[in-house]
């Protein structure tokens, strides 16, 4: 992990925002904090771990920036909450969308690789529901990782009518393994991340969330 990433991790951050995600429990005992409400508790988390208000930077909603500016260091906030997260596969709805430019694969592996440029790290809450308990994960993926898409090649995938979705698999170089899958959704224009694997990410906090009434 680069040392800026480390130090945004610390352990006494990671401690706030256990506990600003425990309180919001206390308003919405079974809805994970997503969105808008998840941006606002790692800024809560930042400030109170001792980072000055200057230092701590929410982006506008509909920037196409990172989602919170730390000190020097840029941050993409994702989360993955719904009842079918899977405990060591992580999907990610919408790395960023493609409206615009050439539905072609290089254009659009271009296009999303100048989005994840925009940022130095990805912050990751993920939620696995039991019957009584969400489990929760807090998950730092690599932009290298993701990076690897570089290589790749989009090719059509599925019976969609009129536009095409593409998509491809990211293998190791060694042994080739598959890592994840990109899919460029022909309908809705989003790049999504499919069956990243969990344990090629970095793990920094677990803990139970009991379900309240």
């Amino acid at each position: 992990m680069p040392d800026a990433i480390a130090t945004l991790f610390s352990e006494q951050f990671l401690e706030r925002l256990r506990h600003w995600i425990g309180i919001h429990h206390t308003v919405y005992p079974r809805v994970p904090p997503q969105g808008i409400y998840f941006e606002s508790l790692v800024e809560r988390a930042y400030l109170h771990s001792g980072w000055p208000r200057d230092q701590v930077v929410l982006e506008n909603p509909n920037s196409p920036k990172a989602d919170i500016r730390v000190g020097d260091t840029r941050l993409s906030l994702k989360t993955e909450t719904g009842k079918g997260t899977r405990r060591d596969r992580i999907s990610i709805t919408k790395l960023c969308t493609t409206e615009t430019g050439e539905w072609i694969s290089n254009a659009l592996i271009e296009h999303a690789l100048a989005h994840l440029s925009r940022y130095e790290g990805i912050l990751m809450l993920r939620a696995i529901w039991s019957q009584d308990t969400i489990d929760y994960q807090l998950v730092d993926v690599p932009i290298q990782l993701l990076q690897l898409i570089r290589a790749c090649e989009a090719m059509p995938v599925g019976r969609r009518v009129g536009r095409k979705s593409l998509g491809f698999d990211v293998k190791e170089k060694e042994g080739g393994q598959i890592l994840f899958h990109v899919h460029f959704d022909g309908a809705d224009g989003k790049c999504q991340v499919r069956n990243l694997r969990l344990d090629r990410c970095l793990m920094l906090a677990t803990w139970q969330q009991p379900i309240g009434e």
